[in-house]
């Protein structure tokens, strides 16, 4: 689904993943769940591109709802996978820390989990070698992605800022709908390592210029940078 010039929407408000189109090629911003890969193939058609045409796969982070199909793409058409240094092994093995899940209601907790299961989700397959990137790098695929550290939902979050799209791609850092309670609006993402630091993270990304802030889960929100943790830090004072 396209967004605005150069910027690319696959999946849904459950789970997203992005694409940006460029004279140069293409980046894409995670990879969603498997089943992902036939809207990723449609897109590149309405596109006239193909799977050629990827430069390069960037990673917010290493959960299986991000990375479904990384290792396909890598193994199979040579695309590299980026991801933080701090999350490497997470990606390579699915390792992580239980945390608890929450506030939750039935009906939205299985409606994820279901959608999950549709697009094979439990068939992750985690990804055998990965390009390691920091805070501030700036990578050279197309729209020059620059890398924003924002540690909380996982070690090695990342935020990354494209500035041709306008766009600032966040990951879990937040949420625009709570996958398990189907609350709407920005607002902390479940299944976070450590919550008070993915709250002070977002104060990293106030200085950025975007007017789109595109979350793994959730409706991408039209805002700027600056408001964001105000927002989320009131959504959280309000539940």
């Amino acid at each position: 689904m396209k967004l605005a010039a150069h910027l690319h929407r696959l999946g849904n408000d459950l789970v997203a993943c992005y694409l940006v189109d460029t004279a140069e090629g293409i980046t894409l911003i995670d990879a969603g769940l498997p089943g992902h890969w036939r809207e990723l193939q449609r897109e590149l058609r309405s596109l006239g591109k193909s799977v050629d045409d990827i430069r390069g796969l960037v990673l917010t982070h290493g959960d299986s709802d991000h990375i479904g199909f990384a290792e396909r793409l890598r193994s199979a058409h040579g695309v590299p996978v980026f991801v933080h240094a701090a999350d490497a092994a997470r990606t390579r093995t699915g390792e992580k820390p239980k945390t608890a899940w929450g506030p939750m209601r039935l009906g939205p907790t299985l409606g994820f989990f279901g959608y999950a299961i549709r697009k094979n989700g439990l068939r992750t397959r985690y990804v055998s070698e990965v390009t390691t990137i920091a805070d501030g790098d700036v990578l050279d695929l197309p729209g020059s992605p620059v890398i924003v550290g924002m540690p909380g939902h996982s070690p090695g979050s990342v935020a990354v800022h494209v500035p041709i799209t306008d766009a600032l791609f966040v990951g879990d850092a937040l949420t625009t709908r709570h996958v398990l309670t189907g609350r709407e609006g920005p607002q902390a993402a479940p299944f976070t390592d450590d919550p008070a630091e993915a709250l002070s993270s977002l104060n990293r990304i106030a200085g950025l210029p975007a007017s789109w802030v595109l979350p793994g889960h959730g409706a991408p929100w039209r805002t700027s940078p600056p408001q964001v943790s105000e927002a989320v830090r009131s959504a959280g004072a309000a539940a």
